[in-house]
């Protein structure tokens, strides 16, 4: 029993310096972005930056979810006010049924803005993923992030680290359905983030380059 005991002590310290220590680098990923998420399109300075715009759930029929709405939204917002040239949508396209960047796309459109503007990322199958393309495929050098409060620290850490100054806009225009679980997954993503910038990058998939002009 005493050994049992010891054994459960060890496990709970473990356990609680697991979670000491991811909870410190969720303060070292925050700090990414401390300054430099502006709240509605019309505070972010006008400069030669791109727009990010991250992907999120498609509905059937290629309808936007709530969340990517959101983001599609206040980048359109962003060019129509002249604070970005283009777009790039990055998100998740699995097969004809499900395109997360042929929707961003169309919405885009839909609400003004010029096709030849729009550059598509099918594979930007996870924030790591779109960070790393839009620097090593689309050569960005500097962007505005868009995408919710929860997601722009992990996004911009990212970013910032994959060698694009960003700064980001927060596009969370409404309460979203579960929205308490977004944030509990973002803080073992950051974790994860920190863990994939400093000890481990797996090898990009050699696409063409194709460079985007401010």
């Amino acid at each position: 029993m005493k050994r049992l005991r010891r054994i459960l002590l060890i496990l709970l310290n473990l356990g609680l310096v697991a979670v000491l220590a991811v909870c410190l680098v969720n303060l070292r990923v925050g700090s990414y972005s401390t300054g430099k998420i502006f709240r509605t399109a019309d505070d972010v300075p006008t400069e030669k930056r791109i727009a990010i715009v991250f992907g999120a759930r498609v509905w059937e029929g290629g309808v936007p979810s709530n969340t990517l709405h959101d983001r599609v939204l206040t980048a359109v917002e962003s060019y129509q006010m002249g604070k970005v040239k283009k777009l790039l949508v990055s998100g998740d396209r699995s097969g004809p049924e499900y395109d997360e960047p042929a929707a961003m796309k169309q919405l885009a459109m839909d609400l003004g803005v010029p096709e030849e503007n729009i550059v598509l990322d099918p594979k930007g199958f996870r924030t790591y993923d779109t960070c790393r393309r839009a620097k090593e495929i689309f050569k960005i050098e500097k962007a505005i992030l868009f995408t919710q409060d929860y997601h722009q620290p992990r996004a911009q850490y990212l970013c910032d680290n994959l060698g694009i100054d960003s700064i980001g806009v927060d596009t969370k225009r409404r309460d979203y359905v579960g929205e308490w679980y977004y944030w509990f997954r973002e803080f073992f993503s950051r974790a994860g983030a920190w863990f994939e910038i400093n000890f481990w990058s797996y090898p990009l998939e050699q696409d063409e380059q194709q460079p985007i002009q401010p």
